[in-house]
């Protein structure tokens, strides 16, 4: 793996989703590999239901600037944020989203209609060389915490060999960053990620 090799991560969701606690487990886990980290955040909305953004550029960047079409990985902790992401991705980057919605006030009030996942895939894979979606609230749920279900999303990015560590990195770093009672749950919601990616690969 190029330890060297400058990556830039565009980062999307809502809040309430633990959004920026999964952009800083992520940068903290590229720290601890010895990578050059540039992170920071792009657009924060503290009440639940706002947009939130972050980016995380490795490889020896000097601020954490992005603009559109330079991103080489987006992801999307929420799928209509993971299509209102999409021009920050250059063509052929890689996606990784959750395909369960959160959809916002104005969908549940009967002011907008939310847009249907097949086709925030279809406009996903007409930008992406690669892309993945994955039942990340589900997966959450699954092993007993829907939060977890953003670290479902980052071991399914660290698993696909797109950046210059794998899983068992993330794995430490949650062991490390996390508070011990969430551990546990963590790590099994990252596996549950990290099977999805490998059976598609």
């Amino acid at each position: 793996m190029d330890k060297q090799k400058r990556i830039r991560i565009y980062m999307t969701g809502v809040g309430g989703q633990g959004t920026l606690t999964a952009t800083t487990l992520l940068a903290r886990t590229a720290l601890d590999e010895g990578l050059d980290v540039v992170a920071g955040e792009v657009h924060g909305m503290a009440q639940r239901g706002g947009v939130v953004e972050s980016v995380i550029l490795l490889g020896g960047w000097k601020a954490p600037k992005l603009d559109f079409g330079e991103a080489d990985i987006l992801l999307g902790f929420e799928p209509l944020e993971t299509l209102r992401g999409l021009p920050y991705l250059r063509s052929g980057g890689i996606i990784f989203s959750s395909e369960d919605a959160m959809e916002p006030l104005s969908v549940c009030l009967g002011q907008a209609q939310y847009p249907a996942l097949a086709g925030i895939k279809e406009k996903s894979q007409a930008v992406a060389g690669k892309s993945f979606f994955l039942p990340c609230r589900s997966l959450g749920q699954e092993v007993g915490s829907v939060q977890s279900g953003n670290t479902v999303l980052l071991g399914a990015l660290c698993a696909s060999g797109a950046l210059p560590f794998t899983e068992t990195a993330l794995e430490k770093a949650i062991q490390k960053h996390l508070p011990a009672k969430i551990v546990e749950t963590n790590i099994k919601a990252m596996y549950l990620g990290v099977a999805k990616v490998k059976a598609a690969s």
